[in-house]
């Protein structure tokens, strides 16, 4: 029995919230782990963005919990969940939660293998979405697929966005082919059309994780992060994914309107491009959690905040540092995971 056959469907991002979950992060997992303390005060003005919106449950590791419970002293809206974890990218290691027609709550278990085997171990991680689902006492179906939650976007009407660098990447699902992986979307989180984009952006790591570079804003309607300088790697791929989402419609059969969202300057940190997006910004309950720059970035940040205050006029935008943890691969979107409402 697959949760197609019982009218579970994943819900678009921006449909009401119980709570969000995200993880703390590790110091001996990180790239640069003299950094671990920034990364933390990171990671904790994230969370603290997030409960002025809705509960947080934070999955720390056992030896951490007193510590990061220190942080969080007096904010009722901020619980912990001990859990050993590998690393803090809860969007990718997570359960996704889907929900049926009868408001009933699930979640599917992908497989999880570090980003194409990029990072080991890798063990605790793949572990931990089935004790968060069993700690929610919802039903679990795992998924024969590896998966990370930031390479898949849900319009929570049956279309999925999706990128072909990441989900038909050999690293990933080799013995799969196009058509056998849009099948296990179809049946898991009820995808009635995936669509699928060339690439994400330039030197992102997680090989083109479609969470960096576009959104659905409402059915029908996408946001996208874009470039206009042709002599940067990205104006290539912003054409190309510009031109795939004009020659489509939706699975209600909708043309799409698409939001361009201007990218941030280029940064760079040890002669390698960061993944500075817009995109990675992160629906809460009655707001969006927005990372942005500063520094040459402070116009393509006011511009930012324009954009999705006019596609979001009844959201507050709750900008935080974008800078904070992004030299570890990530931002906002990628710390987290929403934990549907249901009915």
């Amino acid at each position: 029995m697959y949760p197609r056959d019982e009218k579970f469907i994943m819900p678009a991002e921006w449909a009401e919230h119980t709570r969000t979950l995200i993880s703390w992060p590790v110091q001996d997992s990180m790239v640069y782990p003299d950094d671990y303390e920034a990364v933390c005060d990171g990671y904790a003005e994230i969370i603290t963005a997030i409960a002025e919106f809705e509960p947080v449950t934070v999955v720390v590791n056992p030896d951490d919990a007193e510590r990061v419970s220190q942080r969080f002293a007096g904010n009722e809206r901020v619980e912990l969940l001990p859990i050993e974890h590998n690393d803090a990218w809860l969007r990718d290691n997570g359960p996704t939660y889907i929900v049926n027609d009868g408001g009933e709550v699930a979640a599917v278990n992908w497989q999880f293998n570090a980003w194409g085997g990029k990072y080991s171990p890798w063990d605790l991680d793949d572990a931990v979405a089935p004790q968060i689902i069993a700690r929610d006492g919802i039903r679990r179906f795992d998924a024969p697929l590896v998966m990370e939650g930031g390479s898949i976007h849900s319009d929570g009407e049956g279309t999925i966005l999706t990128t072909e660098e990441c989900l038909l990447n050999t690293n990933r699902n080799p013995e799969l082919s196009r058509e056998q992986i849009e099948e296990q979307l179809k049946q898991f989180i009820s995808a009635d059309k995936v669509i699928w984009l060339k690439r994400g952006l330039s030197g992102d790591e997680t090989d083109g994780h479609v969470d960096n570079i576009a959104c659905f804003a409402a059915p029908g309607k996408i946001i996208l992060q874009v470039c206009d300088d042709p002599a940067d790697d990205n104006y290539a791929i912003t054409q190309e994914n510009l031109a795939i989402l004009a020659s489509h419609t939706d699975a209600k059969g909708r043309k799409l309107e698409v939001i361009p969202i201007q990218q941030p300057p280029m940064v760079t940190h040890n002669d390698k491009r960061l993944t500075l997006s817009y995109l990675n910004f992160y629906f809460v309950n009655g707001g969006i959690i927005l990372p942005v720059f500063g520094g040459t970035a402070e116009e393509a940040d006011r511009l930012a905040i324009e954009t999705l205050s006019k596609a979001f006029p009844d959201r507050r935008i709750r900008t935080v540092n974008g800078m904070a943890i992004i030299r570890e691969g990530g931002n906002v979107h990628c710390t987290t995971q929403q934990v549907p409402a249901g009915k």
